[in-house]
C-alpha cells in the first residue's frame, strides 16, 4: 500500500516540555497536523489506527477519541492496538493490510506515550479493598472494609521492567552488549553520528513536512548538534554496572520521551483523486519473538529473527537496499543486530541460514538520524520511522530521474517482551 506522508510533533525528554500534555493532546496534535498538510478536513477516513504503552484508564478508546478531537470527519472509525515499541509500525501495517484486503482506501496509523504523564495506579490491596466496599451488604461490612484501608493503601507507579525477570530494558540489553563484545566507542560513535545526521536533515529542511510544531517546541529537544563521541565518552555508564565493564550510558541510550507521530496510507486511486504522489509503498512486514526468558536470546534480537524471514519471502539479500532505518533503542541494539547478520555461526545456529547475512553499507544507516537524537516515545517511533524512511525512498527515487530502478528501505525495530517487527518500502 501507498504511504503517502506523515506528521509529528517534536519529541520531548520526559518531564520538560509535555509534562503536562496528555497522550490524547498530543495524537490529536499529530493527528491535526496531519489533517492540516493533507487537506483532510471533513474527510471520512476508512479507519485510524493507533496505540499507546502507557495509558490511563481514560485512554479506553485513545484513538477515537483522538479522531473526534480532530478536523476528520466524525464518521471515522478508530481503534487501538499495542505491542510495545512496534506499536507504531504495527498499526501501519494494520492500515495496510486492510487497504489491501479492499475494506478501505485510506488509512492513518501512528502512536503516541507520554512517561511525564504515566498513570499511577492503586496498589493490589487498596484496590481490592474498594472493589469489596463496592459488593458490601451492609453498613456493618462496610464499616470493618474501611477499618483496614491505612493498612492496605499504596499506588502502583509503572516501571520499566520486564515482568518475567524484573530486569529494565537496559540491563537485557548491558548483558547482550556484553556477551557480544559491542564496544563502548562502537557505541557512541553511532551515537553521535545519528544526532549530527538528524541535525542536518533539520538545517536543509528534510522534516519541514513532516513535523509540526507543538508546545513551544519546533524541533526534537533531546537533539545535540554538538554531540562528539569525544563528549559522550566522558559519561558513566548506567546499565549492566555491576557485572562490570560497562559500555551503556545516558549518552548512547534513548531517554524516556514524550511525543506521537501518524502516517497517512492510501490506495493509488484514492491519492490520485486527491491529487496526490505515494512517496513509497509499504511492501511488505515481518513480525518476530523470541524466547529470552527460558532461551538463549537476548530481549531486543527478535528483529534479527523478522528481518531474514522478510528477505527470504521477497527474494532479497540484506545488501538490496538503499537505506536502513535500524531503531536506536540504544546504540548497542544496532551494532548487535548487525553483527548478527555477519556472523555465520548466529545465523547457522540461530536462524537456521546456509550462510550469514552479511553486512551493510553503513552510510546508508539511519542517515537523517533516529532514536538516539529525536528521542523514543514508545508507541511514536514506528510512525517516525516509517514517514521520515518514505521520504528518504521518494527523495532518492526523484534523484534518478524515471530511471526503473527500485529504491527500498529496510526498517527494524526491536520491542519489549522479545519482540521485533520490519518491514519493507519501495519506490
Amino acid at each position: 500500500m501507498a504511504v503517502l506522508g506523515g506528521n509529528r510533533i517534536p519529541f520531548a525528554r520526559s518531564d520538560g516540555a509535555y509534562a503536562e500534555a496528555s497522550n490524547q493532546d498530543m495524537l490529536t496534535a499529530a493527528l491535526e497536523g496531519l489533517v492540516d498538510r493533507f487537506g483532510l478536513a471533513g474527510e471520512r477516513l476508512g479507519v485510524v489506527v493507533g496505540g499507546a504503552v502507557l495509558k490511563h484508564s481514560r485512554d479506553f478508546n485513545l484513538t477515537r477519541e483522538c479522531v473526534l478531537g480532530s478536523q476528520l470527519s466524525s464518521y471515522t472509525p478508530a481503534f487501538d492496538l499495542q505491542q510495545a515499541c512496534g506499536t507504531g509500525l504495527q498499526a501501519a501495517i494494520a492500515a495496510a493490510e486492510g487497504i489491501a484486503a479492499g475494506r478501505y482506501d485510506v488509512a492513518a496509523a501512528g502512536g503516541v506515550d507520554t512517561t511525564s504523564d504515566a498513570p499511577i495506579g492503586l496498589g493490589d490491596n487498596l484496590r481490592r479493598t474498594l472493589l469489596k466496599l463496592r459488593r458490601a451488604k451492609s453498613n456493618v461490612q462496610r464499616l470493618k472494609l474501611v477499618g483496614t484501608l491505612p493498612a492496605t493503601l499504596g499506588v502502583e507507579i509503572p516501571v520499566n521492567s520486564e515482568p518475567r525477570t524484573g530486569l529494565s530494558m537496559g540491563e537485557h540489553q548491558a548483558i547482550t552488549a556484553k556477551q557480544m563484545g559491542i564496544t563502548r566507542v562502537a557505541q557512541d560513535e553511532l551515537a553521535a553520528a545519528s544526532h549530527r545526521n538528524m541535525a542536518a536533515a533539520y538545517d536543509r529542511g528534510f522534516f519541514d513536512d513532516l513535523v509540526t510544531p507543538f508546545l513551544g517546541l519546533y524541533r526534537d529537544d533531546n537533539l545535540r548538534p554538538d554531540s562528539s563521541p569525544e563528549k559522550l565518552a566522558k559519561l558513566r555508564p548506567v546499565f549492566g554496572v555491576k557485572a562490570g565493564d560497562a559500555t551503556m550510558t545516558a549518552g548512547n541510550s534513548t531517554p524516556l520521551t514524550d511525543g506521537a507521530s501518524v502516517a497517512l496510507l492510501g490506495t493509488e486511486e484514492w491519492a490520485a483523486a486527491h491529487s496526490l504522489t505515494p512517496l513509497a509503498y509499504l511492501v511488505d512486514a515481518e513480525t518476530a519473538a523470541v524466547d529470552y526468558v527460558n532461551g538463549r536470546d537476548g530481549l531486543l534480537m527478535a528483529p534479527t529473527y523478522a528481518v531474514p524471514r522478510l528477505l527470504a519471502r521477497n527474494g532479497l539479500s540484506l545488501q538490496d537496499f538503499d537505506f536502513y532505518e535500524i531503531h536506536e533503542a540504544f546504540a548497542s541494539v544496532v551494532l548487535a543486530h548487525l553483527q548478527a547478520w555477519e556472523s555465520e555461526d548466529y545465523c547457522k545456529e540461530r536462524l537456521g541460514l546456509d550462510a550469514a547475512l552479511g553486512s551493510i553499507d553503513r552510510s546508508k544507516l539511519n542517515v537523517n538520524g533516529s532514536s538516539l537524537a529525536a528521542g523514543h516515545p514508545f508507541a511514536a517511533t514506528g510512525g517516525r520511522i516509517l514517514a521520515q524512511a518514505a521520504k528518504q525512498v521518494a527523495q532518492r527515487k526523484a534523484e534518478l530521474k524515471g530511471a526503473d530502478t527500485p529504491v527500498r528501505a529496510l526498517i527494524s525495530i526491536c520491542a519489549a517482551g522479545g519482540q521485533g517487527v520490519a518491514a519493507i518500502l519501495e519506490a
